[in-house]
Parts: C-alpha cells; sequence; structure tokens
C-alpha cells in the first residue's frame, strides 16, 4: 500500500510517523532507528550541554542511516538561548527542524534564506495559523492526551486535529493518544496526514537512556495512571503519576509559584526518574497511551506491526 502524503513528500519518508522531542532521551540511537524505519528521527537539541555535543549526535545519526531526521528546539522550557544551538544545526547542513514550547518567530529569523524544513507543535487552530502565517511547513497539532507539554485548553486529539486541518493549508501532523496503527488511521480519518508519537516511541529498544523503571512503569500503567502537573504557572503538562508528582500537585494546591515549584519540576528531577529510575525523587512525562503499551520492540518491530494494524484498517474501509 502507499502511505504517501504531503508530509512524506515534504519531509522524503516514506511513512508519515514523526519522533517527538522527548526531552533527555530523544538521542542518536532512538532518531536513527526511526528515520532508518522509514519515519522522521529527531534529536533534542536543547537537553543537550552544548552546541559540540548537537554536532556529535548529529554525527552520530549519519554513522547510523542515510535517510533524513530532524532536530527539535523545545525553547520556552530550558531557561537558555537556542540561538548558538539553531547556529551548530545549520553548520551540519540539518534540514528538519521542529519548534516546541515557544514562539517560533525568533528561531525561524534565522532559518531565513535557508532550505530547512519548519514544523511547530501547536495545540490550538490559533496557534496553527500562526505558524502558518510566519513560514512553517507543517504543524503538528497535540491534543491533551498527550504526555509532556500540552496547550492550555484541554481539547481532545479527537476534536483538535479537525479544527486545525479546518483552518491551515499547510500539512497537519496528529499527535496525542497514538500509540498503534488504529490510531495512525484515525488521524488520517480526521483530516492530519501524518502523526507524531512520544511516549509509544520511549517503550523500545533504541531508546538506551530509558531507565528500566521508566520502561516498567509505562509497561504496568493504564490510560487512568497519568495526572497534569505545572497548570497553575501556565505551563500545563502530562506525566506518569507517582509519588513525586503527587507531590507537586500539593505544592501547586498551596499556591506557591513557580519559585517554589522549580527544584520539583526541574530537568535534574526529570532525569533522576527517567536516566535513573528512582521513584521517589522524580517524574517522567507519559501520555495516556501509556495503558496501550504492553512490550518493548524494536522501532523496526513496531513500524512492522503499525503498518499491518493500519492496513487491516484501510481493507475494513475498502470493504463498504
Amino acid at each position: 500500500m502507499s502511505w504517501n502524503t504531503r508530509v512524506t513528500e515534504l519531509l522524503e519518508i516514506e511513512y508519515p510517523i514523526v519522533q517527538g522531542g522527548l526531552a533527555y532521551l530523544a538521542y542518536a540511537d532512538l532518531a536513527a532507528a526511526v528515520s532508518e524505519a522509514g519515519g522522521l528521527g529527531q534529536i533534542t537539541a536543547m537537553s543537550l550541554p552544548s552546541p559540540e555535543a548537537l554536532k556529535q549526535q548529529i554525527q552520530k545519526v549519519r554513522m547510523k542511516t542515510t535517510k533524513p531526521f530532524g532536530v527539535n528546539f523545545a525553547i520556552g522550557n530550558h531557561g537558555r538561548s537556542f540561538e548558538s544551538m539553531v547556529e551548530a544545526a545549520l553548520e551540519e547542513d540539518i534540514k528538519i527542524i521542529s519548534v516546541t514550547g515557544g514562539n517560533p518567530a525568533p528561531l525561524f529569523e534565522m532559518l531565513q534564506g535557508t532550505d530547512v524544513k519548519k514544523l511547530v507543535l501547536v495545540a490550538a487552530t490559533r496557534q496553527a495559523q500562526k505558524a502558518e502565517e510566519i513560514g512553517a511547513d507543517a504543524v503538528i497539532a497535540v491534543g491533551q492526551e498527550g504526555g509532556g507539554h500540552l496547550g492550555r485548553d484541554d481539547i481532545g486529539t479527537m476534536v483538535l486535529i479537525p479544527r486545525i486541518v479546518d483552518s491551515v493549508s499547510i500539512p497537519v501532523i496528529g499527535s496525542g493518544g497514538i500509540g498503534d496503527g488504529r490510531g495512525w488511521m484515525a488521524a488520517h480519518a480526521l483530516g492530519a496526514e501524518g502523526i507524531e508519537m512520544g511516549t509509544r516511541f520511549i517503550a523500545t529498544k533504541e531508546c538506551v537512556d530509558a531507565s528500566p523503571a521508566y520502561i516498567e512503569t509505562l509497561l504496568t500503567s493504564s490510560e487512568r495512571d497519568t495526572t497534569i502537573i505545572k497548570r497553575t504557572i501556565g505551563a500545563p503538562a502530562r506525566a506518569l503519576a507517582n509519588e513525586w508528582t503527587d507531590q507537586i500537585l500539593r505544592k501547586e494546591a498551596e499556591g506557591i509559584g513557580y519559585d517554589g515549584l522549580k527544584s520539583y519540576i526541574s530537568g535534574d528531577a526529570n532525569r533522576k526518574f527517567i536516566h535513573e529510575g528512582v521513584r521517589g525523587e522524580g517524574f517522567g512525562w507519559g501520555g495516556q497511551v501509556a495503558g496501550m503499551i504492553e512490550d518493548v520492540p524494536t522501532v523496526a518491530e513496531l513500524f512492522a506491526r503499525m503498518k499491518n494494524e493500519a492496513e487491516l484498517v484501510r481493507n475494513k474501509w475498502g470493504r463498504n
């Protein structure tokens, strides 16, 4: 079956499947595996300590695959400038960049005069329209089921995708609650021309930086075992529920603000769980799709399974 869409044409990939940025996890092994399987792998730039470290990750991906891959810039959540990291990506001749977590306009200004393809994560129609207006080549519409940082309006994927599809002319990539071929086809039925997955890619063999405890939590969680933190500071984000997120929610209920929450929601606290597996001293991002994750395949195995599931759906549609 052909999987050709404007997304596959734009990104020059076989399947319209994009791997999310995944802070502190989306490095060369995972990115290369996703790209080699036919999707778009991505490196998370702002989780890296320096421009040189980003260059090393890019070079490592190119040692593992000759297929397209991208670099994700989470520009609103790290308290540091992104300019030197963008410059490093351009020096390495990166052709695809995605932007999450902030206003992409300043970053887009750095890309003027280049042929870099630009993707922007959005959670509202107005954001999608603005992204198109300033030059995005595609938008990623993330519903509130997703893991990590979300929109403030709690709009689910089923409603958000068609709303955004109807509001822009550029391709829309659906995200949030997608973890198998059924979700892939559902996104297409809603008008998306591709999908992005984050949580599902954590539970793969090539996500080598995810601790066994993190993986085990994903395997044993249901769709009810996530929670929204950081809502009181205007940056809602979905994490796997544990003792640490319970503490965060109690602190938020006390109204202590960002300064009081800072140590609880920091990158250090995130890494304490996702890298070291210390359950009582940190947290891990995760979407409601965790309830559908039951194994840890290779990325290639996951793609093969999703393609078979999607083909079954397409065949059923053809028997009307």
